[in-house]
């Protein structure tokens, strides 16, 4: 039986994890939630929330390390009795049952990734800012143009599955920036093992729903460092 293992980073999430979400959620998956440092009562829903749920584990960070650092200390803690290793958001814009039908598609024709992508079609529900939208669709586009020429839409949605080897491969080293870290995943795979090879293994796809819960933890800061990190990522990659 194929095992994965969905990580999800936690930073004061104390008022938007839905504890009762994962509890009652009947599926394979196991769970394992890294708490990234919280300074609130994120750590106290946690291990209640682990308590009596075999599926469901925690791993405290001493200090706040970013989303990146998070789930790549997840990945590494990881052992080899999963098959397959994801990561979701922890405010649930992805759902549940779209983070276990991505993995039951990467299962099914085995993949070694399959990406969650943000694509409002017909008889989908995407509920996404505008503002949110349109400054998604510039960087997304750079991003493809000028680093990884691959054709991938969404990069940066919050929803993969990746299989176990290659995850313990691309995580193994730290990350060079804070929120591109899945441009960067990536790249890395590109470069260890081809475009041939990514064109053949990696598969993105159309969400059925993804609603944009807002309170994003991306700051100002960050949006107007994104040059600066693009320039980083190209100079390090290339």
């Amino acid at each position: 039986m194929t095992t994965t293992c969905i990580i999800v980073p936690c930073y004061n999430e104390y008022n938007r994890i839905d504890s009762t979400a994962f509890k009652n959620y009947s599926t394979t998956l196991d769970f394992l939630f890294v708490n990234d440092g919280s300074n609130d009562n994120t750590k106290l829903l946690l291990d209640e929330l682990v308590e009596h749920n075999d599926n469901l584990k925690v791993l405290h960070l001493k200090k706040n390390v970013g989303k990146a650092e998070a789930i790549r200390q997840g990945v590494l803690s990881l052992g080899k009795e999963h098959d397959y290793i994801g990561y979701l958001d922890a405010d649930l814009s992805t759902s549940l049952s779209e983070i276990e039908r991505l993995n039951k598609i990467a299962v099914k024709k085995q993949k070694s990734i399959v990406m969650g992508s943000r694509v409002k079609l017909m008889g989908t529900k995407i509920k996404r800012r505008l503002k949110r939208h349109i400054s998604g669709r510039i960087i997304a586009t750079c991003i493809d143009t000028f680093l990884l020429q691959l054709g991938i839409y969404d990069t940066q949605c919050g929803a993969k599955i990746i299989e176990y080897s290659l995850a313990k491969d691309i995580f193994k080293n730290p990350f060079k920036t804070k929120w591109l870290f899945d441009v960067e995943l990536i790249l890395r795979t590109k470069l260890r093992y081809g475009k041939e090879y990514c064109l053949q293994n990696i598969l993105e796809i159309p969400l059925l729903t993804w609603t944009d819960v807002g309170a994003s933890k991306i700051t100002l800061i960050d949006i107007l460092n994104l040059p600066f990190n693009f320039l980083k990522i190209y100079r390090h990659y290339k």
